[in-house]
């Protein structure tokens, strides 16, 4: 998802409040996963009693899925497939990306949102999201196999 850390827009955002941890203020940590399972799983977390789902970034190629979870997620994370990086804020930001023309040729096509922040809630709860990224692991696996 390097991409997304070339991503250079300045971006001031409020201070986190008292409410917990805001994507918006730059505190969180991103898990990544390959597109499909990543997909699959934004469809479990918006079709819950509560939808629950963050803000997600996709990588230029729309090869992985990045999801803004709450800081400190990064040092336990340890589901197989996926990966969690602490930010902090580092290199990440979270302007409003530009509408941009679609790529001609070759060219790569720029890291984007796939739910921007401000369409979703702050963060994705890192249990929750755990839990669907396993479900969605084993819808494809079922799917899969199904020839």
């Amino acid at each position: 998802m390097s991409e997304i850390g070339s991503q250079s827009a300045t971006w001031h955002a409020p201070a986190p409040d008292a409410d917990g941890p805001r994507a918006d203020a730059g505190a969180w940590d991103l898990v990544t996963v390959p597109a499909r399972q990543g997909l699959e799983a934004v469809d479990i977390l918006r079709r819950g009693a509560v939808p629950a789902v963050g803000p997600v970034v996709h990588d230029g190629a729309c090869d992985t899925l990045g999801f803004l979870v709450p800081p400190g997620t990064a040092a336990a994370w340890d589901m197989p497939g996926s990966a969690c990086t602490r930010t902090s804020g580092r290199g990440l930001r979270l302007p409003e990306l530009p509408e941009l023309p679609e790529p001609t040729g070759d060219a790569p096509r720029p890291a984007g949102w796939l739910l921007p922040p401000g369409d979703s809630d702050p963060v994705t709860d890192p249990v929750v999201l755990r839990e669907a990224l396993g479900e969605a692991a084993r819808l494809i696996e079922a799917a899969d196999g199904c020839h």
